[in-house]
């Protein structure tokens, strides 16, 4: 029998705490130092970044709340993670109310210019290069970052924005200290940078990269943050800070001696006064008794992390060989991704079947499609949700398109029990590639999202451009409740459409595998997004695991790095753990107010 997962919550909660032990305090501001675990009381915060961590962590030690946190943080992840996320970018916010016992959600994601249509990556009949595309005005989303922390403050919050921005805004003017990630990734985006000058002056000064151990400094992003604290996020919506993100997205400020091509965008300011960020209800899955919260279409990963968990219900994974359980995750994972690519868009634009997709009877409809001595075919074509037929393999699939993976993710509680779970992003590594002019921040490329053109020749796309349109999105912050509607874990990663993935194995591994959280979120990832191949990390592709599922059938490939979760997990007598990533993106950051046995 499986065993109970009270049961298993209880040793979970015990072991995490085991591990724990010694967890240093967390330092200040400007001296944060990184560990990937801390347990104690008042509050916990966890992000890729100490600086970060420790922004939300000063606000719950001011009487904040977990969503007071939760902004304060992500606006610092903005200065110290300024190729992931930003003003400029957009993301997903999860948030669960102790008192009401409610999870509510807040769509902050960017939306295509009203011009827009679906030939919007369409030139003389063919699609834009990728890369083209991604370094231009043409695939700037209008941004949602701001409007978010508005909506999640006015419903939830209890300070006003500029109080939250003013760490932030300390630590762009005072700087924080260079490390080997983000300097590795400012190499990464060298070439691109140095074709937009204001882009080469913030992060190539003097056309050199970054120093490890070195202080790097943002004084136009301070300036920008103190504006918005100022004036309210008006300023970006109504006002001057909007008018230069229009005028840069419409015409590119690239070196001319670059012989870069920068195409223009059509935004404009009646695209960033229409901006809304959208308050809608959570995806909701019961898994193993429990409750799994996240966030609904616009993005694709409630639905998808839901269907593959109730694809996973009706087998035992707690007692499953370790080769059975990752066959099993990882063919769950392939069908969840085929009826993803199919079904999953902006639901004020496509009829998306969320309801069905998250039934029960649906994935018992694609579960029986899993064989354990044999491996589906990728790509899988999709089931139809509103009318499931049993192991059907008819029709056409969709091949999973690509998404930029360096966005960040961070979670956040606080003493009175609330939780947020909360992931931004400006998409690929470095977004767009082009800074605002005096305003210190990058501009995302999220339109790349959308398919270019249909996915499935003669099959509808739901990810097709459209005039104020949400691309399709991977992330999938998310919050599980027990029975009582108590907090137990909550969870999300950055990593494009690996997100869902991550999130998933992640989940399995905490429910069914009984592992620590903050080992879980160490351990060696596996990513099948209806491809031919599987993704593994390096601990799993020189493990003797892949011999033995290639017997099987299965083919892989080797990706250093896939996600970088972050975690809290609502522990016995009222103890927040906080947990973060040991190794990937240079490690991250878990704090706690008042740490403690």
């Amino acid at each position: 029998m499986r065993r109970p997962v009270a049961r298993s919550l209880a040793v979970l909660a015990a072991s995490a705490a085991m591990v724990s032990v010694g967890a240093a305090a967390p330092p200040s501001a400007g001296a944060a130092e990184k560990v990937p675990v801390a347990v104690g009381y008042g509050g916990a915060v966890a992000s890729v970044d100490a600086d970060a961590s420790a922004a939300g962590i000063e606000v719950l030690k001011n009487g904040g709340n977990a969503v007071d946190a939760a902004v304060a943080t992500a606006a610092a992840l903005g200065v110290t993670e300024p190729y992931s996320a930003g003003v400029g970018g957009g993301g997903y916010f999860v948030y669960y109310d102790a008192k009401s016992r409610k999870v509510h959600t807040v769509d902050g994601r960017e939306t295509a210019p009203l011009t827009a249509d679906e030939n919007l990556f369409v030139e003389d009949g063919k699609p834009v290069p990728f890369a083209d595309a991604v370094t231009s005005g043409l695939g700037v989303g209008t941004p949602g970052t701001p409007a978010t922390w508005q909506e999640a403050l006015d419903s939830w919050g209890s300070k006003p924005l500029g109080s939250l921005l003013k760490p932030a805004e300390r630590l762009a003017r005072n700087g924080f200290t260079v490390d080997a990630t983000f300097r590795s990734q400012t190499e990464s985006n060298q070439a691109r940078f140095a074709d937009f000058p204001d882009t080469a002056d913030l992060f190539l000064p003097g056309g050199a990269l970054p120093v490890v151990g070195s202080t790097f400094k943002n004084p136009d992003l301070a300036r920008t943050y103190r504006e918005l604290g100022r004036r309210g996020v008006d300023a970006m919506y109504h006002g001057e800070l909007g008018r230069d993100i229009v005028d840069t997205v419409n015409d590119p400020p690239v070196d001319p001696a670059s012989g870069r091509v920068a195409r223009p965008g059509e935004l404009t300011l009646k695209d960033l006064a229409a901006y809304e960020a959208k308050r809608q209800a959570p995806t909701k899955t019961s898994y193993r008794g429990l409750k799994v919260y996240s966030i609904a279409p616009s993005s694709s990963g409630g639905t998808t992390v839901g269907e593959a968990l109730n694809i996973l219900e009706r087998t035992d994974l707690s007692r499953a060989s370790e080769v059975r359980y990752l066959h099993r995750f990882i063919e769950a994972s392939r069908i969840a991704f085929a009826d993803r690519g199919r079904w999953v868009g902006d639901p004020a634009f496509e009829d998306v079947p969320a309801k069905e997709l998250l039934s029960q009877r649906y994935a018992d409809s694609r579960a029986c499609l899993i064989k354990d001595t044999a491996v589906l075919t990728s790509p899988l074509a999709p089931g139809d949700p509103r009318h499931p037929a049993a192991c059907n393999t008819a029709g056409t699939a969709a091949p999973t398109t690509y998404e930029g993976e360096n966005t960040t993710h961070l979670t956040a509680a606080d003493k009175w029990g609330n939780v947020v779970a909360y992931t931004l992003t400006i998409e690929q590594t470095g977004g767009s590639g082009i800074t605002v002019p005096g305003r210190g921040f990058l501009l995302n490329n999220e339109l790349t999202d959308f398919s270019f053109t249909p996915a499935s020749p003669g099959v509808h796309d739901p990810n097709l451009p459209g005039p104020g349109k949400r691309p399709r999105s991977s992330i999938a912050p998310t919050i599980v409740l027990d029975r009582h509607d108590r907090p137990v874990v909550a969870l999300g990663s950055p990593g494009g459409a690996t997100i869902i993935t991550t999130v998933l194995q992640t989940l399995t591994g905490f429910v069914d595998r009984g592992l620590p959280l903050v080992d879980v979120i160490a351990a060696p990832r596996a990513s099948q997004r209806n491809q031919t191949t599987t993704e593994l990390e390096p601990g799993l592709w020189n493990s003797p695991l892949r011999a033995r599922l290639e017997s099987l059938g299965h083919g892989f490939r080797q990706n250093p790095e896939i996600g970088a979760a972050t975690g809290v997990q609502r522990l016995p007598d009222g103890k927040w753990l906080a947990a973060a990533e040991r190794v990937r993106r240079g490690g991250g950051s878990a704090m706690v107010v008042r740490p403690g046995r």
